[in-house]
């Protein structure tokens, strides 16, 4: 795929999981369309900008979380994106983190429905070490 139709398909998912945020999470609200468009358009420059230098700060203490330091950078991130685009509110971190964890959640399913659907194969790698013991 060209880079492109990539970060289109990375903003789409974002918009998709901040949909689902704003449905399922109490605290996290749109007034109308155009701040939701405004809202996703937002998170997709952070996402693309400033959130990979942050993982990449963080990684050792993502690394011993197993992960969940992640999910807080991302609530950083939609409360971030909160401050700067007025019809979106967040009401606090707790609803920002809930969010983060939906938008991943779809995130994770669109890293998998979309090679599958444009026809791709997803290969599943593991490693296996074989030992043998010598006389």
């Amino acid at each position: 795929m060209t880079l492109l139709i990539t970060l289109l398909i990375a903003w789409l998912a974002t918009a998709i999981g901040l949909g689902f945020a704003i449905l399922i999470v109490p605290g996290i609200q749109v007034k109308n369309l155009s701040g939701f468009i405004i809202a996703a358009a937002a998170l997709g420059v952070i996402n693309a900008f400033l959130r990979p230098v942050l993982w990449f700060l963080t990684a050792p203490l993502s690394v011993l979380s197993f992960g969940i330091f992640a999910l807080i950078i991302n609530a950083l991130m939609i409360m971030l994106a909160a401050s700067i685009v007025p019809n979106f509110t967040v009401k606090g971190f707790g609803s920002a983190f809930w969010g983060a964890l939906i938008m991943a959640i779809v995130g994770a399913i669109a890293f998998i429905a979309v090679p599958l659907l444009s026809g791709a194969d997803i290969n599943w790698y593991s490693v296996e070490y074989h030992t043998e013991t010598y006389p």
